[in-house]
């Protein structure tokens, strides 16, 4: 058996058993694929896959199994590569960050502009999208790491560690009646068009959830992924905005007012996922530590090795 033969079958898996979008995805061809993954289930003396004709359709039973120890392998073995080009050039590669918009338009830029001075070998890529396909990034070993508010914590593979909290704010217009309601009430907003985000991103869960509590159905009129979206359309007399406290610049924004919503929406923590068992750079623990300096490389070694002895600690505590 081979590292081949492997990646044939965590691909097949990944593809949802289609042979020809594997072949693809491998750059080979799909008798090639076939006849690999028949040769490691003979080699093994049980079928990996149930199949109908030619196709393969699911996995057997001793299959699933076997597929768990080939992810292990795999991701030992992408371990042995990350070790020695950490020796071979520990201050250069390729550093993918997974991420939203959010995250990459306000809370990153300056973070990343000091790593790179810090790291001026490692290229950074950015690639943006909802927190599932960013968790998928990671998992599949297509981005280092993860930065989202939604959908990282209890995502299968990942250890999500706290990165810093913040809490939502209402934009208006300058002279907007909500202007004087001090402090801010649910049943307020209720009176106007909302526009906020796309369920998926930045809290929005938590946005609903404040307003089912008071039996209230927000106007939603508008949702984006991207807060400067919401803002701009706030601007034009829409609705009522409601995005991140982070999303809001008093210089940038000079057509808009804040009102601060934490005592309606709560508090939201961002956080940075990684996957489990991962090998990380010297310079990913640099990046971590800039994102959220209480996140020491101790720390972070402590979350891999034990993340069930991680999760005990708030964000407080680290």
């Amino acid at each position: 058996m081979n590292i081949h033969q492997f990646r044939f079958v965590q691909e097949a898996v990944r593809q949802n058993f289609n042979l020809t979008h594997v072949a693809k995805a491998l750059f080979t061809s799909q008798p090639g694929v076939s006849k690999a993954i028949i040769e490691l289930e003979d080699e093994l003396g049980t079928e990996i896959f149930r199949r109908h004709g030619k196709r393969i359709r699911d996995l057997t039973e001793p299959g699933k199994h076997i597929v768990r120890s080939i992810e292990r392998i795999l991701s030992e073995v992408e371990k042995l590569k990350k070790i020695g080009a950490e020796y071979v050039a520990s201050d250069q590669g390729n550093f993918v960050i997974a991420t939203t918009h959010t995250q990459a338009r306000y809370a990153l830029p300056a973070i990343i502009a000091e790593f790179t001075k810090r790291f001026p070998k490692v290229r950074v890529s950015l690639q943006q999208g909802s927190p599932e396909h960013l968790a998928h990034l990671v998992v599949n070993g297509h981005a280092d790491i993860a930065i989202a508010t939604e959908g990282l914590a209890n995502f299968p593979g990942l250890i999500a560690l706290p990165g810093y909290q913040w809490q939502h704010i209402v934009v208006v217009p300058h002279g907007h009646p909500l202007l004087i309601k001090k402090p801010l009430a649910i049943e307020d907003l209720a009176q106007y068009p909302i526009i906020t985000y796309d369920i998926a991103f930045a809290g929005r869960s938590k946005i609903n959830a404040a307003f089912a509590k008071k039996g209230l159905t927000p106007d939603v009129v508008l949702e984006a992924i991207d807060a400067d979206v919401i803002k701009t359309y706030v601007e034009t007399g829409l609705g009522v905005g409601i995005v991140a406290g982070g999303a809001y610049d008093a210089d940038r924004d000079q057509a808009l007012a804040m009102l601060p919503a934490g005592h309606l929406f709560g508090t939201n923590t961002t956080r940075i996922a990684l996957k489990k068992d991962a090998y990380l750079r010297a310079y990913t623990y640099v990046f971590i530590e800039l994102f959220a300096p209480s996140l020491t490389k101790k720390l972070i070694d402590q979350a891999i090795l034990d993340p069930a002895e991680f999760d005990k600690k708030s964000i407080y505590t680290i």
